[in-house]
């Protein structure tokens, strides 16, 4: 093998070392959830500074105790949850279940308090319900609507009275219905939003549009529309649906209480991901809160621009600059493959010499060896040369006496390697026997 090839075949295993130690450390890498670095606000709040507490005087112990002694269902002032009275009862019968229903927004201590109350079997703070056990939640958008919208908890009650009467767990119910808001419900609206864009209804919380709301949609400037939690038992009007024909195009968020309603572009999908990515987290913290509608919308408004950050909704990835190495890390390992078989197939060379490799059985042999000895013999003088003719003699001998080819083989190995030092000694490769006969016998 020339020099050039010998140093082209170290050429290709270094670049194969070089390639599989930038693949192995490459695969070092740690998941870092980001929404691809989304800008959206995520300030920590202390506890109790959210305006999450209420200032709710609860009855002693003792005389809750005593409430619930002489009554089966012990609402408190200010309580927000409702049920369908008919189906919670059926679902109590005979059974010996207490319920107590507070305000949302009581304190540690005013918790660590209700759990005094021993014969309270189911405790409904705000819209939380648990029982002596369990607590139920609601776990699709269905039900967080209904229960954030209008205070329903039916589904929830009948499925923790089940529970502690041992009973098969019942179907969810859905009691919530939309309406079409009337002309006189819909032109106050309308003229606010044309206005400065926020419309707050009687017994809303919003106080103005969040500052986030731009940032949330940067395409188009969001409306907003708040409006306290809804009657229980009625349909509830489907503002944003009428608002959508008077400001198409346009994205429009309507609150009800605690519960965040999208219309716009994309509303089909966009609406129901926004809202289950919401709900799904904080669903059980804004049920025995008193959040107000200002902090509910921010958390809103975080997760809207997580959502669009992220690629989806005919919203673009952000530009990501071109990486090399991320670009080709895929064909590393064939690259590396493909120098390892350059490797191997040039230290093969080097080893069998170029052709289709030499001769295998002792008769061929003893012809290339015997023609590469005449050749040598004009060239050299060299006394291995002298040794390798002579144990040629003896393999052509052994040959035409049939002796076995395992002692011809020892006489043409010993030829062989004596012709090799004969060739080393000319500084001739190409007379060495692993060259000479590469190609063959012609």
């Amino acid at each position: 093998m020339s020099d050039r090839l010998q140093r082209l075949r170290w050429v290709f295993l270094a670049a194969a070392v070089v390639m599989i130690v930038v693949f192995l450390l490459a695969q070092r890498q740690t998941v870092d959830v980001s929404y691809a670095q989304s800008p959206s606000g995520k300030d920590t709040v202390d506890e109790g500074d959210a305006g999450e507490l209420t200032d709710t005087d609860l009855p002693s112990t003792g005389e809750l105790t005593t409430m619930l002694d002489e009554e089966r269902i012990v609402r408190l002032p200010g309580a927000i949850a409702y049920w369908d009275e008919k189906l919670v009862s059926d679902a109590l019968g005979d059974a010996d279940i207490r319920i107590l229903v507070t305000p949302p927004g009581l304190t540690e201590k005013q918790h660590d308090q209700l759990n005094e109350v021993e014969n309270a079997t189911i405790q409904v703070v705000g819209t939380q319900v648990t029982g002596t056990l369990y607590g139920a939640t609601s776990d699709d958008n269905a039900g967080w609507r209904a229960q954030f919208t209008t205070g329903d908890v039916t589904s929830l009650l009948m499925t923790i009275i089940a529970s502690e009467r041992d009973q098969e767990l019942p179907a969810d119910v859905d009691l919530f219905r939309w309406r079409a808001p009337t002309a006189a419900e819909l032109a106050p609206v309308v003229a606010d939003l044309r206005a400065d864009r926020l419309h707050r209804a009687d017994g809303a919380t919003l106080t103005a549009v969040p500052d986030r709301a731009d940032t949330a949609f940067p395409d188009e400037e969001p409306l907003f529309a708040a409006f306290p939690q809804q009657p229980h038992g009625q349909p509830v009007p489907e503002y944003g649906a009428a608002l959508e024909k008077e400001f198409p195009g346009r994205p429009i968020v309507v609150m009800y209480g605690n519960w965040a309603e999208y219309y716009g572009p994309h509303a089909e999908s966009f609406s129901d991901v926004v809202a289950a990515g919401m709900y799904n987290r904080f669903a059980d913290r804004l049920a025995s809160y008193a959040y107000p509608q200002d902090n509910v919308l921010g958390v809103y408004l975080n997760q809207v621009t997580d959502v669009r950050y992220a690629g989806l909704f005919d919203r673009p990835l952000p530009y990501q600059p071109f990486d090399p190495l991320r670009v080709a890390l895929p064909v590393l390992p064939w690259l590396f493959a493909l120098c390892v078989l350059a490797f191997l197939g040039l230290s093969v060379r080097r080893v069998l010499g170029p052709g289709v490799g030499p001769p295998r059985t002792p008769p061929a042999r003893l012809a290339g060896l015997t023609t590469l000895a005449i050749e040598m013999s004009g060239l050299s003088r060299d006394a291995a040369l002298a040794r390798a003719i002579t144990k040629l003699g003896e393999a052509r001998a052994s040959v035409a006496d049939d002796l076995p080819y395992r002692h011809v083989r020892r006489l043409l190995d010993s030829a062989e390697s004596e012709l090799d030092t004969a060739a080393r000694a000319l500084g001739r490769a190409d007379y060495r026997p692993v060259n000479y006969l590469a190609g063959g016998i012609s």
